[in-house]
């Protein structure tokens, strides 16, 4: 019987330079998710691939990287932005093998890179930050998670302003729970009970009745830890 390996090479052509060259990527079956933080950050089984560390796509070649979320619309002058900024300064370096958190990181960083300069929507960019603030955690690096936990908020600020998460699978309420709850963890209480309660309006006419759940929950949570601080 075959032994099927967890991760595969997934070929690819870079958009930029066209050179062809594959990624590596985790089999469905392979990844065991224990459970999820309160921000949908994975916690793996021991022993699971960390699905986290193959999302994004690095050409060797000329150091574009992006992930399957990029449009593959390049709007002027934004390839030859890219070109410039990334290519002519890139030393070919391959990301194509077996990862550890540290390069995974590199490679989100990159593609955060590149999705500014080819401006891509606002809520790409937010989760290749969130991303980036999950893996410091899985490492313990507290200060560089709320960094990125920051940066991810401003994006999906923006993202909600502008509304371009629409055409995507991430809804209004799924960003306004993620404001919150991001806003949670970065101390900012008061802007976390505003998008929380955000959240809670829309229980009448969203059927995310599980996300509902959870802005209650913390809701309640910080409006019971603000009454005990009064208190004390």
């Amino acid at each position: 019987m075959e032994n099927i390996e967890p991760l595969y090479d997934k070929k690819l052509q870079c958009p930029i330079c066209s050179a062809n060259f594959t990624s590596k990527k985790v089999r469905s079956k392979f990844i065991k998710v224990n459970t999820y933080d309160t921000d949908f950050c994975p916690v793996y089984e021991e022993g699971s691939i960390n699905g986290l560390l193959y999302n994004v796509f690095v050409c060797p070649d000329c150091g574009y990287s992006y992930s399957e979320d990029f449009s593959k619309y390049f709007p002027p002058p934004t390839k030859e932005n890219i070109q410039e900024k990334i290519q002519s300064h890139w030393t070919p370096h391959n990301f194509s093998q077996e990862r550890t958190i540290p390069a995974a990181l590199q490679t989100y960083k990159l593609a955060a890179y590149v999705a500014s300069l080819k401006k891509e929507k606002h809520i790409v960019i937010a989760g290749l930050h969130l991303r980036t603030a999950w893996l410091y955690r899985m490492i313990n690096k507290i200060e560089k998670e709320q960094r990125f936990m920051k940066m991810a908020i401003e994006e999906y600020s923006q993202s909600y302003s502008n509304e371009d998460y629409k055409g995507t699978q991430v809804s209004d309420v799924r960003i306004l729970y993620l404001l919150g709850e991001l806003s949670r963890r970065t101390n900012q209480y008061d802007e976390a009970i505003k998008y929380f309660s955000m959240v809670i309006e829309r229980r009448k006419r969203s059927i995310e009745t599980k996300l509902i759940e959870m802005a209650l929950e913390r809701y309640h949570e910080m409006k019971e830890s603000k009454k005990q601080d009064k208190c004390n």
